[in-house]
Order: structure tokens, then sequence, then C-alpha cells
């Protein structure tokens, strides 16, 4: 067995991870780089396969940084299948789509205002395509043993998103664990991931792998964040991605309102993607702490604004007021125009939710940038910029250890470190070797790794 990592090393983004054997071929996960231009631009780069010969995908979950590369791969000729849990296919259908118009949008307003070095500036895909590919995909459930060739693989609970896996293969006498991205054992909404089964080698994430989720209660950071925005008369602009942190953001909002925490001010879901995800997220109500009432009173507190005129017409708006908009690294979506109108003011406030990936404008805003750019202009920064670390879906690195514990992993375990900047690699990489007996190494760019 050989595995070629592709991507998802030394970054956070662009998750892909080949599998060859002697008779099969799988790729697990197919993601978009994103962030630092050097990284995006690996995108536009073929990848070192032959997709003739590639049997299948295998992907973890719908999030772009694991999924956003198959329409891609499906413009270059892949037509095999795409395995993954029902709930993920259903979030990509959603995302993939939205992932192709607003290439799409970007490419026509980079023309129309003359902002590229290229003379008709062209997306990765388009709609079209990113809809199309989703012919590939074949839903399955949890624990579901599917055979490939000369390989089998299940799926595994792994908390973090709706449908969010660790994937098991098995072949030629080896079993490999992908643990995907790794949910939080008290996270606000989903239920925690799943210990792992005994393994020959495991490819473990390491997004927060060098340090710990604030102890701060993220319910009282939010309130005393919205109450200090609607004293002054701001307005709380939150860049949100649409799936799990928009619904944890409405969900706690709304218990704040309920309990008279905070004002009842107006929200506004500015997202078409993160409207349809509200839809799914009921859908799937076995994967998530919440009930069927609370689910639905998360979606009745906001107002959804679906299409560019109403969104437009938030500029309108008296103050105070929150917005929660797409994406949530601000590389993208409907929260930039509203950083472009909003961003100068020094009553606006600017709400980060999660990790930002090095080289976006969120994390160049959490560092203390005097401006943005953001369609070819620079906007000044003057509004406040606050973050809840609360809300983060993965797992820290002293969570990620104790999952660790609690799986049946034999003591001296090979783990190979994936998905994640290289402070955060090399912190869980010291952390695991000063605290466990497993066998553990960072994983480089096109390594290749021989069972």
């Amino acid at each position: 067995m050989k595995i070629t990592f592709l991507g998802g090393t030394e970054t956070v983004t662009g998750s892909k991870y080949l599998l060859e054997t002697d008779r099969t071929s799988v790729l697990v996960d197919c993601g978009l780089y994103q962030g630092y231009k050097w990284l995006r631009e690996r995108n536009w780069q073929s990848l070192p396969l032959d997709i003739t010969t590639l049997d299948a995908v295998l992907l973890t979950h719908g999030h772009l940084d694991h999924s956003g590369y198959i329409p891609a791969l499906y413009k270059r000729g892949f037509r095999g299948p795409v395995y993954t849990h029902h709930a993920s296919k259903a979030l990509c259908q959603i995302l993939l789509a939205d992932s192709g118009h607003l290439q799409e949008e970007d490419a026509k307003y980079y023309s129309k205002h003359k902002l590229s070095k290229h003379k008709r500036p062209e997306p990765l895909y388009d709609r079209q395509t990113a809809e199309s590919s989703m012919a590939l995909f074949r839903g399955i459930n949890f624990d579901e043993l599917i055979d490939l060739g000369d390989i089998r693989f299940y799926l595994q609970p792994a908390g973090h998103i709706l449908g969010a896996a660790s994937i098991i293969v098995e072949a030629e006498g080896k079993r490999v664990g992908f643990s995907g991205d790794v949910g939080r054992f008290d996270d606000v909404l989903m239920l925690p991931p799943r210990p792992l089964p005994e393994l020959d080698l495991l490819l473990m994430e390491s997004t927060y792998g060098n340090r710990p989720h604030a102890p701060h209660d993220a319910a009282q950071q939010l309130a005393a964040i919205v109450n200090r925005t609607a004293k002054i008369g701001g307005v709380l602009l939150v860049p949100a991605f649409a799936v799990g942190r928009a619904q944890a953001l409405q969900h706690l909002l709304a218990n704040l309102m309920d309990m008279g925490t905070i004002p009842k001010l107006p929200i506004y879901l500015d997202s078409p993607m993160a409207i349809k995800v509200a839809d799914v997220f009921c859908r799937f109500s076995d994967q998530h702490r919440l009930n069927h009432d609370q689910c639905h009173r998360m979606c009745d507190l906001v107002t959804y604004t679906r299409t560019v005129d109403e969104s437009k017409a938030l500029a309108g708006q008296s103050f105070p007021h929150v917005i929660i908009a797409g994406s949530g690294m601000a590389t993208g979506g409907r929260i930039l125009h509203h950083f472009k109108r909003l961003l100068s003011d020094s009553k606006t406030t600017v709400l980060f939710t999660g990790h930002q990936a090095g080289g976006t404008r969120g994390a160049k805003m959490i560092a203390g940038a005097d401006a943005v750019k953001i369609h070819g202009g620079w906007i000044p920064v003057r509004a406040k910029v606050d973050v809840i670390s609360g809300l983060s879906g993965h797992a820290d690195y002293l969570e990620l250890t104790e999952w660790l514990f609690q799986s049946k992993l034999p003591k001296k375990t090979p783990i190979k470190l994936i998905h994640g900047d290289p402070e955060a690699l090399d912190g869980l990489r010291m952390y695991l070797q000063g605290h466990t007996e497993f066998h553990v190494s960072v994983a480089g760019y096109r390594d290749i790794l021989r069972l």
C-alpha cells in the first residue's frame, strides 16, 4: 500500500491523499486550497496522478477544503464514484454549486473592472460543472462496509459537522485511518467523535495542534459583544461558515434573546447557502444535539436575505442589528460587500468565530491589519475585531489526545500529522511525543509513505 500526500500538508486547506494498492487507487478527500496566493495557485496545477486509473474519491465531509476540488476533477475527466455520508452529499450539493457560482461572479467582476492580469479571467469551475459533478456522489451510512477492488472501507462519526466522518480503510492486511476533521466532546451542536478502532497507521488533523480552546463560555462572550455593539448603535458583522457555525450562532442568539440576556435585535442571515443548510440540519437531526423545537426556533429567529437585492437593502437598515454572512474566513461571499460598506465605521464590530487560515482576510484582520484589499481596492479597518474561539468545530490538541486515548490504538501506532499550519503541526508533534508512546511525525507535501 502506498499513500501520497497531495494536499492538507503544512496547511489547513487542500486536503488530498492518494492511496494505492496493486489493484486499486482512491483519493481520500479532494479539497480546494485557500488562503495564501501561492497555495491557491496549486488549484490550477495538474494533480500528479492518472485520473483514468483513479477508482474513486472517499470524502470525509463537505467543507470545501476537503470537497471543493471535486468539480475540478470532474472537469478534467474523472467519472468515478465519490463515496461519502448522505448528509455530506446533501451539503456538497449546496456548497459546491455555491463555490462554482462565486468563482463565476468573481471572474466577471475582475474582468469588468480589469483587476486581473489575465485578459479573460476564468473560474476554476463554474456552477454548472459543480452541479454536474454531483452525479458522481454515492451516499452511504456510517459503518456501511464498501468493497472497492482490493480495499474495504467504512465511515465512522467524527463530530465536527453533519456527515463528518473518519474513514477506515483496510487493504493488503493493513488498516489505515483518515481522521478527517475531528469534532469536540462538548460542541454546542454536534455529537462527540467516536473513538477509533485498532489501526496500523493514522493520518490525523492538527488544526488546533498548538493551542487549547479558551475556557470561556461562548454564549457569555457572544452576549457581551452583542450588548456592547448594541449600546453604541453599531452593526455586528459575523463572517460565518454556512455549515455548522451559522447554525450554532443562530441557536445561541435565540437562547440569549429568549433568556433576556441580549436585546431583541434584528438578525439577518445573508447567506443563501446557510439558509439551505438549515433545512439539511433539521433533516439529519440524529447527528446533532438539538431537538425539533430548538432546531426550528433558531430558524424562525432570523430574517433570511436570499436575493442580491435583499442583501443590498440591508444598507438601509436602522442600527443596531446583526448580519451573519459567508464566508467564514472572509475569502469571498456577501460579507465582503458589508465589509466595504462598514469596516471603516468605528461603531462596527466584526466577529470571527473560528480558525482563520494564514493569508486569509480573517487572519490579517485578527493580526491587526489597518486595511484589507477587497475587489481590488483597499478598505480601512476602523471596526473593532473580536474572536470567539469556543465555537470552533475542531478538537484542540488536548481533545485530540483524549480522543486517541479513548481509541483502541496500540501504544506505538504510527501517526502522520496533516491538515494544520506549520506551528500547529509541530506543536502537536512535540506534545504527543512528550505525553504518549505513539510514533508521531509530520507529513510533507508530495511525501510518499509505503506500508
